[in-house]
């Protein structure tokens, strides 16, 4: 069990603290891949990738229930998301 002791009390801080919690848990699957270039490359860990993205699942959940977003909400937000990208592509955003 965690210790929430140092959890933010406030929605907006604790959608924050999830939002750098997604940045560095993306930064570590990015290290699990050979994006750098001028290195000699290794192996790909698709088992440590599979663990860092859950763990991006996780924070993304959780800022989901901070946001009180239901599946319904989650899937109505994407298709209004989607179509703005869409337009955007089309119109040479």
């Amino acid at each position: 069990m965690m210790n929430l002791d140092r959890y933010p009390d406030d929605v907006e801080e604790r959608v924050a603290a999830l939002c750098t919690a997604i940045i560095h848990e993306a930064v570590e699957l990015q290290r699990t891949t050979n994006w750098k270039w001028w290195k000699n490359p290794v192996p790909f860990n698709k088992d440590g990738a599979k663990e860092e993205l859950i763990d991006i699942w996780h924070f993304v959940v959780q800022a989901s229930l901070e946001l009180n977003l239901t599946p319904e909400d989650i899937l109505e937000e994407y298709k209004r998301k989607n179509e703005i990208n869409r337009k955007r592509q089309r119109t040479g955003y």
